[in-house]
């Protein structure tokens, strides 16, 4: 099987969050050099590494890149997760989501806790961390999935993600490209929580 190359996890530029969902609040706390140890305890996960690959290095995993906003997901003040987002344009080599509207960010995550899979969590911080980024502005937010990650691809299309191309291959692997629309997502989040 083909693994999926992302870029590492990013130290993000602002502070720490808390976001409702229909599945609770989630805390995102930006990523930083401390998070390290954890974050390459999770990429050693074998749920992780079947769809991101090896673990990098930890000086890698928080490598600092203006166009990245890292984040370290908690619930109940237990951290579980990685979250990024980031700008789609300025990619040294473009992106295969360039040609996307000025301010569209992408996404990548993963659950590090095997005990926290299949709980809804997923689907909860990601619409959570969607509705904050529409909320500031973003246009669009596109994810990029391997194309035979069917618990992935049932997650983004449980909030409004639709594919918007045939699967492919990128620099980073192969991928199965995917958009969600401001409306879609706010027209499923809750009054209050946007």
């Amino acid at each position: 099987m083909a693994v999926r190359q992302v870029a590492p996890a990013l130290i993000a530029p602002r502070g720490r969050r808390m976001i409702g969902s229909a599945h609770g609040t989630y805390s995102f706390q930006p990523l930083t050099h401390g998070d390290g140890g954890l974050v390459l305890r999770w990429r050693s996960m074998p749920h992780v590494r079947e769809w991101w690959g090896p673990p990098p290095s930890e000086a890698e995993i928080v490598r600092a890149d203006p166009r990245v906003a890292a984040w370290i997901v908690s619930r109940d003040n237990r951290p579980f997760a990685v979250m990024q987002d980031y700008t789609v344009h300025g990619w040294d080599g473009g992106h295969h989501f360039d040609t996307l509207p000025e301010g569209t960010r992408g996404i990548d995550q993963f659950i590090g806790w095997p005990d926290m899979l299949g709980l809804g969590h997923g689907t909860g911080f990601v619409g959570a961390r969607m509705a904050d980024l529409f909320a500031g502005g973003a246009p669009l937010i596109a994810t990029d999935p391997h194309p035979d990650n069917r618990r992935a691809i049932a997650a983004y299309e449980k909030l409004d993600f639709r594919a918007v191309g045939p699967p492919r291959d990128t620099r980073w692997g192969p991928i199965l490209p995917m958009i969600a629309t401001r409306r879609g997502v706010l027209g499923r989040i809750p009054p209050g929580e946007t």
